[in-house]
């Protein structure tokens, strides 16, 4: 089966196409359910702190189970109806049973996971490399929606995130293990010490915590010459799109906005054409 893969490229970048379509879908999940069973979790702990009775909300719905259903009507989704953006298409948009508007992001995120997963796939070819790309992918999708939506980002992603670039990297897969433990270190710590002096000068908390690890998760991955590029690259995009939401839908300016989103979006491009882009600026700049 490899064989062929390695054979037949657009076989491979259809084949993966198709499951970053499917594995969307199950991100859509994610981005939902996760952050529920973390506040769930939280109120638990902080009940068993102040010694109070125990929890009597319900618990979560799980990851894997139960199914998916309306959230208005309760109609659990068959299987033709979990069809990755075909079957947002045939229900036009509206669940079967209630005829409620079924929000859209969920088909562009399975949309945004195939592309992103094609891309993958045809810039690393068939590789380990690729596997593993591909699983950092899908992790920074959930993320930076998780980010968007509560302003987290949840230690159950980053921190696992971070051991599997330095195992990888133990390998050389991405870089070199040294590269990957300074990077790691100087990730953390650049914006830990950016957070502090922020708080230091304006009293107030620039970022979270969860942006360190996820520096810091760039930096175990893809080592610390490329951190650079990626903070300068996620400054930018942070300053652009930020900026254009608050022009354009009137955003309070007092309302703070994720920097995850952006740091994943720049890390990204960072894993497939960071070298590139720093090579090509060295170029210009004449410095080699």
């Amino acid at each position: 089966m490899l064989e062929l893969l390695e054979q037949n490229p657009v076989l491979f970048a259809f084949a993966v196409l198709v499951l970053g379509l499917l594995v969307g879908s199950f991100l859509n999940v994610v981005i939902v359910r996760l952050p529920k069973t973390m506040h769930h979790g939280w109120r638990n702990q902080c009940r068993e702190l102040l010694e109070l009775n125990a929890e009597t909300d319900p618990e979560p719905p799980g990851l894997i189970t139960p199914r998916s259903h309306c959230p208005s009507c309760g109609h659990t989704v068959t299987a033709l109806e979990n069809i990755p953006i075909l079957s947002y298409l045939m229900l036009r948009g509206k669940c079967s049973a209630c005829g409620i508007r079924i929000s859209p992001r969920y088909p562009a995120v399975e949309a945004l996971t195939g592309v992103c997963s094609l891309l993958i796939a045809v810039h690393f070819g068939v590789s380990f490399a690729a596997l593993a790309a591909l699983v950092l992918t899908w992790g920074l999708i959930a993320l930076s929606f998780i980010d968007i939506d509560h302003q987290i980002l949840p230690d159950n992603i980053t921190l696992p995130g971070i051991w599997l670039g330095l195992f990888l990297n133990l390998f050389g897969v991405f870089t070199d293990l040294e590269s990957a433990v300074i990077g790691t270190l100087a990730g953390y710590l650049s914006l830990w010490v950016v957070f502090q002096l922020f708080k230091l000068l304006t009293g107030k908390e620039g970022m979270g915590f969860g942006d360190f690890k996820l520096f810091a998760l760039f930096g175990a991955w893809l080592g610390w010459q490329l951190l650079p590029l990626i903070i300068l690259m996620s400054a930018l995009a942070g300053a652009l799109i930020g900026g254009a939401a608050v022009v354009i839908r009137g955003r309070d300016r007092q309302i703070p906005i994720p920097f995850g989103p952006y740091l994943a979006i720049a890390g990204w491009i960072a894993m497939l054409w960071g070298h590139d882009l720093t090579q090509a600026y060295l170029r210009y700049t004449g410095l080699a």
